[in-house]
């Protein structure tokens, strides 16, 4: 079995215009958020640990630990409800349909027997308060008229339940069973987050019109708001209270969190604001805050997790940063085994360091979508979905400018001649590109629909795949490409090639699910039946040693087989990456990094010989 060693984790999914609310656990010192149908736990003292639940069937908007911090509720857009154990494999304890549409934040009753949550529904379902072992209702909660987007529980007797969203309202039930108590319109836009202090004595709600109202836990009244000296000038998206209950923590649009003084009298005042590292552009708003022990946790619309103490306010934040989206390609630097290059199907592109985990996001000037990824030691190359590949030289943490060169149609395959400086092959439907640097060196017609390529690092031969399942290798001299043989094995389109890096074999995949090693030089296949994928195979990978060859399937495995070994022992991940995985690479003989649909990027020792 291959042991997971490290994972660099998904960023939360945000969305423009709207507040993200993330959780966390006091004692494991653990944070929660959601990205696509998976739950993440993140712990704070140990960044490259992650867990991560993925048994939704739909997106998951919101999940919260239960105060003794054994249980965790997840929601999803379908308005169902799971509660799962924190310990021993997640097992399920029970699912509730509870609304009728998506719902958008959760919270437990401070004695654990009930949940409430808020969100979309029909008619006027907004907000449910339910028996976690029974899903039987507690109360009725009627004075909303559009979506509810967030929701608390009073902490301390008598219990208090309050709600507000898109109409406006805040709405104040006592319970249970739970009945309505009052109301306040005192908000001029969306109210997007209330919550109430650890002491349950206050109760603060944030709104897109810039203003926090403070209320009597109790009776519900308005006791005092926010400042208007240094108050922000955006939309307040999200707001959490120190464990003291003496001060909030806010996050706003206009790109700043601040940190206010809670009198006894309800007034806010700003004792600090906190600006995070960033280009200054739409992704740097602040959308998501959260106070947990000494840390002060704020994430921006681009996903960035920035870690301020609250102790030492002004020291510079730790960031924690990854993909939103399905991480599309992977490669490694070459001479810098250990650096991994990452692209998403958004465009970032992030480059990892083994055992540090995010180093910086490079910004390449567009956010184009990249389908290609190749990388040498100090250029990179990308292809997306247009006709042109772009070259950018790459110094340090840094992109140079952005060059491009149009080969007249979309590529679907992209390589360097490692040894050749300059060198890059292009496979599009139609033709083979070689190119030197940003000048197209030849354009070979193909009497076949092509897919991927591959090139030897000297630039001295080249491998075309096709949509016919065929292998076309071809010497290269000078910028001429002549035909030597077409290899006959795939019953499928063919979907990766790569060359061993002693250059003695070769290996492709296609999309019927197999894979095949060729021996290079008699052109024969070294080792075949590699038939173990349940769906169509998206990545290949060799280790250093030329000794073991890994694929990654849409099936969400990674397989690794050894050669002269019989495939029968194969080692098989299972579950490497939820949703299929799209990206494979050896750092050395026994370590694999993988990256995938669910945005995730794993590291895996494989076991030793």
């Amino acid at each position: 079995m291959a042991e997971l060693i490290e994972s660099y984790a998904s960023s939360p999914s945000t969305e423009r215009g709207r507040g993200i609310l993330i959780s966390g656990d006091a004692k494991s010192n653990s944070i929660l958020y959601t990205n696509g149908r998976s739950v993440i736990i993140r712990y704070l003292d140990k960044p490259l640990k992650v867990d991560v639940y993925g048994e939704h069937g739909y997106p998951v908007t919101i999940a919260r630990y239960s105060p003794n911090g054994e249980w965790i509720a997840s929601a999803d857009t379908s308005g169902t409800v799971r509660i799962w154990g924190v310990h021993n494999g997640f097992v399920l304890h029970n699912e509730f349909r509870v609304l009728s549409g998506r719902i958008d934040d959760l919270q437990w009753s401070p004695d654990q027997l009930r949940i409430v949550v808020s969100g979309d529904g029909k008619g006027k379902s907004f907000v449910r308060a339910f028996v976690w072992d029974s899903g039987s209702t507690v109360g009725e909660f009627d004075g909303h008229s559009k979506r509810v987007l967030s929701c608390a529980f009073k902490p301390t007797r008598p219990f208090r339940i309050v709600s507000c969203g898109e109409d406006f309202v805040v709405n104040f039930y006592e319970g249970p069973p739970f009945k309505f108590m009052l109301s306040h319109r005192q908000h001029s836009n969306f109210v997007n987050c209330v919550r109430f202090s650890p002491d349950g004595s206050k109760c603060i709600t944030v709104s897109s019109d810039k203003k926090g109202l403070v209320y009597n836990g109790k009776t519900g009244e308005i006791i005092g708001e926010l400042s208007h000296e240094n108050a922000h000038t955006g939309s307040i998206y999200a707001v959490s209270w120190s464990p003291d209950s003496k001060r909030v923590l806010t996050a706003s649009a206009d790109k700043s969190a601040k940190v206010w003084e809670i009198s006894e009298d309800g007034t806010g005042t700003v004792v600090k604001t906190l600006t995070c590292p960033g280009s200054g552009g739409v992704e740097d708003m602040l959308v998501g805050c959260l106070w947990l022990n000494d840390h002060i946790i704020v994430v921006s619309l681009s996903g960035a997790i920035n870690l301020f103490s609250a102790s030492d306010l002004d020291k510079a934040p730790v960031l924690l940063s990854g993909h939103m989206k399905n991480v599309t390609a992977l490669t490694l630097l070459e001479n810098e085994q250990k650096t991994i290059l990452t692209s998403s199907y958004d465009g970032q592109l992030i480059k990892w360091i083994q055992g540090i985990g995010y180093a910086c996001r490079l910004q390449r000037g567009s956010n184009s979508q990249i389908k290609c990824l190749a990388a040498a030691k100090d250029e990179i190359m990308t292809s997306g979905f247009d006709n042109k590949v772009h070259r950018m030289a790459l110094q340090g943490d840094e992109c140079g400018a952005v060059e491009a060169v149009d080969v007249g149609s979309q590529p679907l395959g992209l390589c360097l001649a490692m040894n050749s400086p300059g060198l890059a092959l292009v496979s599009t439907e139609a033709a083979a590109i070689l190119l030197n640097g940003l000048k197209v060196v030849s354009t070979t017609k193909l009497n076949f629909a092509a897919t991927v390529c591959a090139i030897t690092p000297d630039g001295s031969e080249a491998i075309i795949g096709g949509n016919d399942g065929k292998l076309h290798v071809y010497s290269v001299s000078g910028d001429s490409l002549t035909e030597e043989a077409v290899l006959e094995k795939h019953r499928g389109a063919v979907n990766v090639i790569r060359y061993s890096p002693d250059l003695s074999m070769f290996a492709s995949a296609d999309l019927n699910r197999e894979a095949v090693v060729w021996d290079r030089s008699s052109r024969e296949v070294k080792l075949n039946n590699m038939l173990y994928h349940t769906a169509r195979i998206n990545c290949l990978a060799w280790s250093p040693n030329s000794t073991f060859v890994a694929t990654g399937s849409l099936d969400t495995c990674v397989i690794i087989y050894e050669i002269g070994q019989p495939v029968s022992n194969r080692i098989t991940i299972k579950l490497a990456h939820l949703g299929g995985v799209y990206g494979l690479a050896f750092t050395d003989d026994c370590t694999v990094v993988s990256s995938g649909e669910d945005a995730f990027v794993r590291v895996w020792r494989l076991p030793s010989q």
